[in-house]
């Protein structure tokens, strides 16, 4: 996937401009929010569930080497194997020397956010294998040639008449030219589609929610079973996953899952949940094979650095719709895999942050990603290292550093803080016209849509002293 998060601004006005996103993406954010509100609420106990995720979370990150070392051994005695993968590079090869010695052809593809950061697909494509995503809105951004718009939910920036258009483009030449007027028989064309990719498939590759070192057990959740199709009828189960997925227990992972499902789409469960521990037995009376890549990418770094607390999240996605910048804006703007608040620290850890150092900015730091965050992950204090960092490697824009070099100054002398303060209160009072500042020096881009209102001609501090003596 092409890395555009450098060029943050330029997607954001396209964006913003974007009347069918901007329909889809108010549609779409109430929704969830509200579901997730309703299924925290009918679970007394969050809290405390919570509480117990975050403290397993920690625990399995303090002893991240002895519990991944544990789930490679009891992999193995499963039957399968275990490979591991420092960079993206290194994972795309493993996958696609795993594909050849399958001698696969077509490859079933599940959910997995780990394959789009690794730009899994394009690696595959150019060995010519046929790579077809078989979760339906992956399917849909596929068709589209698109990234994610978001990690639960990647189509959810598609409007019910672009998707139609974009299976009459694809379907019309496999003979599929029936009525499109409903969601269910959108989904039953997309159904009939897949039916096929997923028993000629010679390989299926999956994601893993997470990984319990206890049993070398593999777990995914899905809502429409795809998952459970690209794994069980190929020859070859290839499963991706980061090296943060792995818990020490069943029942660690059974409490977290109470956490996921409800904050990711405010379920009390997934339709489907299930766990992979080794090969299996085949239609054809045949064995499979399992092998677990285990991608680090950067993880490593994160565990022994300020951004520890990033391995903590489960991608459940709530941080998004609780997100105001997101919400507008949807996720194509953020430029990579990863978007809204979760993606504006991983993507500059992972990407660099020269590339992306307009995301750490793209936050009002309300804190309401944090507050929703079902691991409380303290996101606009991780965003926040991000902006000292650009400030200190000057990739902040030069006004912008002297504008705060200037403040801090002035913020250090009170009394003349207060005297520049009073004229500057003054000078707005002068330019207002109709109860409104129209345009103030510097803030330009700002003012493009909006306005101050008038001040009153006072600072804070001298209505303040002015009050305190009338009362006196």
């Amino acid at each position: 996937m092409q890395q555009t998060s450098k060029n943050f601004k330029t997607n954001v006005i396209k964006a913003l401009h974007d009347e069918t996103l901007q329909q889809a993406m108010n549609k779409a954010k109430g929704g969830f929010v509200e579901k997730r509100r309703i299924a925290v609420e009918n679970l007394p106990e969050f809290e405390q569930i919570k509480q117990h995720g975050i403290a397993t979370k920690n625990h399995s990150l303090d002893n991240l080497a002895d519990y991944l070392e544990h789930f490679e051994s009891k992999v193995i005695e499963n039957g399968g194997q275990v490979h591991w993968a420092s960079s993206p590079a290194e994972a795309r090869q493993l996958v696609v020397d795993l594909c050849k010695q399958a001698d696969a052809k077509s490859i079933a593809k599940g959910k997995s956010m780990i394959g789009e950061e690794i730009n899994l697909n394009e690696a595959l494509e150019a060995e010519g294998f046929e790579a077809i995503e078989t979760d339906l809105g992956e399917y849909i951004i596929q068709l589209a040639g698109e990234p994610p718009s978001h990690i639960i939910a990647p189509a959810v920036h598609k409007s019910k008449a672009q998707i139609v258009d974009l299976f009459r483009e694809h379907h019309k030449p496999l003979g599929y030219t029936g009525s499109l007027d409903t969601i269910p028989e959108i989904v039953n064309e997309a159904r009939e589609i897949l039916r096929d990719k997923f028993l000629n498939a010679d390989v299926g590759i999956t994601g893993a929610n997470f990984m319990i070192a206890e049993t070398g057990t593999t777990m995914i959740v899905t809502n429409e079973g795809n998952g459970d199709l690209s794994a069980t009828l190929p020859k070859s189960h290839i499963v991706l996953a980061s090296i943060d997925k792995v818990v020490p227990t069943l029942e660690d992972c059974s409490n977290l899952l109470r956490l996921l499902a409800r904050s990711a789409t405010g379920q009390e469960t997934t339709t489907y949940t299930t766990f992979f521990s080794g090969p299996k037995p085949r239609p054809d009376g045949t064995q499979s094979e399992f092998h677990v890549v285990l991608i680090d990418n950067g993880r490593s770094e994160m565990l022994f650095n300020e951004y520890r607390e990033m391995l903590r999240c489960i991608k459940c996605g709530t941080c998004m719709y609780h997100c105001p910048v997101y919400s507008n804006i949807g996720g194509h703007a953020y430029g990579w895999v990863y978007p809204g608040p979760m993606g504006s620290v991983l993507t500059p850890l992972m990407t660099g942050l020269k590339q992306s150092k307009d995301l750490p900015n793209a936050s009002s730091f309300c804190g309401r990603c944090a507050e929703a965050c079902p691991m409380s992950i303290p996101l606009p204090d991780l965003l926040r290292h991000h902006r000292e960092k650009e400030f200190e490697q000057r990739l902040s824009p030069a006004s912008q550093r002297w504008g705060l070099k200037l403040w801090a100054s002035l913020a250090k002398r009170p009394a003349l803080y207060r005297l520049l303060s009073g004229i500057g209160i003054k000078t707005m009072k002068l330019l207002s016209k109709n109860g409104r500042v129209k345009r103030l020096p510097l803030l330009g881009n700002w003012q493009n849509s909006r306005e101050f209102p008038a001040p009153t001609g006072e600072t804070f501090m001298q209505q303040w002293k002015k009050n305190k003596g009338n009362k006196a």
